[in-house]
Formats: structure tokens, sequence, C-alpha cells
């Protein structure tokens, strides 16, 4: 008679559990060691397309340095590595001074579109009353007053600069200014007929109050101009 070996039925669902578990636990490691082959795979990759270029950028540096080649030494990068390292504090200073100034320079941009699209209007609408071309004018009026002037001369214009505003500021009255016009409206008159301008005619103008006032003011500036010193005339 075989012997037999009877296993609880808790015992049996018990193991079954543990082997499950086992299954699961092989399928994540399995999961776990697919992902870090396909990760070495990829890295692989990586280095094997980086490779020449690190070469080709390695020769590169070398034919550079080798420019400097006896300028430049390791001790010499040392040294700037060390004086970057202990002034760390001034580059984080001087970058924030960028910072800033780089803020207020699109502040200005900001600002000086408006400003520039108004100055454009104005200088436009300056042309259209023609200021430019008044000024080009003047310009070339300047122009005939320095080649026609010399230094003598404008040194004496100089001299007498203020008699010359006084005498503008005399002729300017209102009452010269009305003298002066009503002169000029008496050029633009018709000319007097013949017998108008014969001696009885004047004659008879003289019996005119407003004439012989005219000719008294006439006299009086004569006589002023009488009394004027001599001026030496000019070479």
């Amino acid at each position: 008679m075989d012997n037999q070996v009877t296993v609880p039925a808790a015992d049996l669902g018990a193991l079954l559990q543990k082997m499950e578990a086992l299954t699961g636990e092989v399928q994540r490691l399995n999961t776990q060691l697919e992902a870090q082959r396909r990760s070495q795979q990829v890295l692989e990759e990586l280095v094997t397309d980086l490779t020449p270029v690190f070469n080709q950028g390695f020769k590169k540096i070398v034919s550079e340095l080798a420019e400097v080649d006896g300028q430049f030494t390791a001790e010499d990068l040392l040294f700037m590595l060390k004086r970057m390292l202990a002034n760390t504090h001034r580059f984080n200073a001087l970058l924030d001074q960028l910072e800033s100034v780089l803020d207020l320079l699109g502040e200005m941009d900001k600002l000086s579109k408006p400003v520039f699209n108004t100055a454009v209007a104005a200088l436009d609408q300056l042309e259209r009353k023609g200021y430019f071309v008044f000024a080009q004018e003047g310009l070339r009026i300047t122009d005939r007053v320095v080649t026609e002037f010399t230094e003598a001369d404008v040194r004496a214009l100089g001299d007498n600069v203020v008699t010359i505003l006084r005498t503008v500021k005399n002729m300017t009255q209102p009452d010269i200014m009305a003298l002066a016009n009503n002169a000029v409206n008496q050029l633009h008159e018709p000319e007097p007929a013949v017998q108008d301008a014969s001696v009885w005619g004047l004659m008879r103008e003289l019996s005119d109050p407003k004439v012989r006032q005219g000719m008294a003011r006439l006299l009086r500036v004569l006589k002023s101009l009488s009394n004027q010193p001599d001026s030496p005339r000019p070479n």
C-alpha cells in the first residue's frame, strides 16, 4: 500500500499565494531590467553619436590653443579661475546692475516711441509750413553776409550795435512809423498835373498849414544833420 501525503487546504492556498507573489516580483524585476537595458542602449547610442563631435571639438581646441603656445599656461588659467571665484559677489553685483540697465532701456524704449512719433509729426508740420525752406534761405543770406563783410566790418558793427539798436527802437515808434507810412503812400500817389507843379501852385501849397508844418520838420531834420560831426570815409 503506497503512502500518500495529504496537504491541508489552508497550507496549499498559502503556498499558491507565495508562488504568485514570487512570480509578480520576478516580472517586476524583468521590467526594471528591460527599462535599464533600454536606458543603457540610449546612453550608448548617445555616446556613439557625440564621440565624433567631441573629437572634432577637442581637435579644434588643440588647434586654437596652439596659436597661443608660449603665451598661456595652466597656471594662468588656474589664477584666472581663482580670481573669478574670489570675485563672485562682484560679478553678481555687475549682473544686477546690467539687469537694471536693461530694465531702464526697456522703459526708455516704451517712452521713446510716442516721443519719436510726436517729434516726427511736429517736424512734418514745420516742413508743411515752410520753416525748413525759410531756414535754408536764412543760411543762404548768412553765407552772403559772411562773404560780403570783412572782420573789420563785423568789429565795427559790434562797436556800434547799441547805437544801431537805439536807432531802430526810435524808428519803430508809432509816430515815426505813421510818418513813414504816409510818405510812402504819397510816393505811390499819381503824379500831379503840370499846372499844379507850377511855381504859383507851389506857392498856394505853402499857404496850407500842414505843408508849412511838414517843411518845418524837414528843415529841423536838415539842421540836425548839419550838426553831426564828419565821420571818416571807409577805404
